[in-house]
């Protein structure tokens, strides 16, 4: 039988209370998360769906991915009774899986978690509410808005040629992270309005901001109070927005890969 086994699986007929004993061997090999499931299939239980959902949306906050997951619950099937899944676990493991992995993408759409700027797909997004109004006559995005972008200079904490070890780069890339989200908060105080500020890349902050007769002025503000967050100077400067939502969504992705 496939993985989508009937629900119907025939169990040996034992007495539950020694079918929840597993043998120490079979014990040691199950797979991670799948322990209480192992428990509840060795008892003859027939209400292992709310275990399997647990063990679905645990290894989905692990970065198991679906396939690594249903096969863990396979192979916890073939150690204690020897057979494929039932397809009330699958659904259970997979929706939960699921479902933990899509609360996780709407929690990461908005905002990155390390410097509280937009995430790349939220500054994509606002600027596709602003072409959606140009094609409702709303005016010219072209002409209303540009892109404010600041890029801290590049990063000379190690020696060219150093060996750097795992933790010495992690320590440098937080540290460097942390002066983005300076950075961030710079922008947000020189456009203090309903300016959507993002991240993008690990170097540079955007800002969508309107075209109008203060923007020189809010970008020199930004440069010279730049300095604080990098003495070597930040570099700043006016990204104009090109005449449709698909060419700005390339520009984007160009600025987040430079």
């Amino acid at each position: 039988m496939g993985i989508f086994a009937l629900r119907s699986r025939t169990a040996p007929a034992m007495d539950p209370e020694a079918g929840a004993t597993i043998p120490e061997p079979v014990r040691m090999g199950l797979p991670p998360r799948f322990e209480a499931v192992a428990e509840m299939l060795a008892s003859g239980s027939d209400s292992t769906s709310e275990a399997c959902a647990v063990a679905g949306a645990q290894l989905a906050k692990d970065g198991a991915s679906l396939d690594e997951t249903l096969a863990a619950l396979q192979a916890t099937y073939q150690a204690i009774l020897g057979t494929d899944p039932a397809y009330d676990d699958v659904r259970s493991v997979a929706r939960a899986w699921s479902d933990a992995i899509l609360a996780y993408v709407h929690q990461m759409a908005c905002d990155d978690p390390m410097t509280g700027l937009a995430s790349l797909a939220h500054v994509r997004s606002r600027l596709s509410e602003l072409y959606r109004g140009e094609l409702r006559g709303a005016g010219r995005v072209r002409d209303d808005y540009a892109l404010v972008v600041a890029e801290l200079p590049p990063d000379t904490g190690s020696p060219l040629g150093a060996t750097v070890s795992r933790e010495q780069h992690r320590q440098e890339m937080l540290t460097r992270t942390m002066r983005l989200g300076e950075l961030g908060d710079t922008a947000r105080t020189v456009f203090a309005g309903t300016e959507t500020i993002g991240r993008l890349g690990p170097d540079r902050v955007v800002v969508v901001a309107a075209r109008d007769e203060r923007l020189g002025q809010r970008v020199a503000l930004l440069r010279k109070m730049s300095r604080t967050v990098d003495a070597t100077g930040v570099r700043v400067w006016i990204e104009g927005l090109p005449g449709d939502d698909g060419v700005a969504a390339l520009l984007l992705d160009e600025l987040a890969r430079s």
